[in-house]
């Protein structure tokens, strides 16, 4: 027998203990529901004699009292003013040199193309770009493996994007100005 309860004691004795939680649930509950069900009854009210309310004789006014308008005041028009914020004062950084990785990476003289347009290419990543002198599609259209691994070791915490993000193939379809084409892959622009 003592080998038994060696065996099988602790299972036993969380039987014990549900068999013993059902109980105390099951008493509650019928508790609760027989507190609930009895209606309240109301004790007996004593017969009150009947007492006929006094009716006090009218008494004329004099004149009415005049009753006031309601005054309907008419809507105000407010023009917002509109307040020009001061330009903020231009952030003055050592820019370091362009990376002259290869030709397709080297910036062309003319303007600069919008970088943010790339999917994946946010302002913080668009500046970083321009400071490696990445400026146009067309170069990043152009790049090898070995441009990609290069600026790659530069982008710091964007490390990967443009591999992820293909940007050498968004950057075809822009620098192609195939808008349609670059929409029907990546989405809106």
């Amino acid at each position: 027998m003592q080998e038994f309860f060696m065996d099988y004691g602790l299972w036993l004795l969380i039987a014990l203990l549900v068999v013993i939680g059902l109980v105390f649930l099951l008493s509650g509950k019928g508790k609760s529901a027989v507190a609930e069900d009895p209606a309240p009854v109301a004790p007996p009210v004593a017969a009150e004699p009947i007492v006929e309310p006094v009716v006090a004789p009218l008494v004329a006014t004099p004149d009415p009292v005049p009753v006031a308008e309601p005054v309907i005041a008419e809507p105000v028009v407010v023009e917002p003013v509109i307040e020009e914020a001061p330009a903020p004062a231009p952030v003055v950084e050592p820019t370091p040199a362009p990376i002259p990785a290869s030709p397709a990476v080297a910036a062309p003289a003319d303007g600069a193309d919008d970088l943010l347009k790339l999917k994946g290419v946010g302002p913080k990543l668009g500046a970083l770009l321009t400071e490696l002198g990445v400026t146009r599609y067309a170069q990043i259209a152009g790049w090898s493996d070995s441009d990609i691994a290069a600026i790659d070791a530069k982008l710091g915490n964007f490390k990967g994007r443009p591999v992820r993000d293909q940007w050498i193939d968004q950057a075809k379809y822009l620098a192609a100005g195939d808008i349609a084409g670059f929409e029907a892959k990546y989405g809106k622009i």
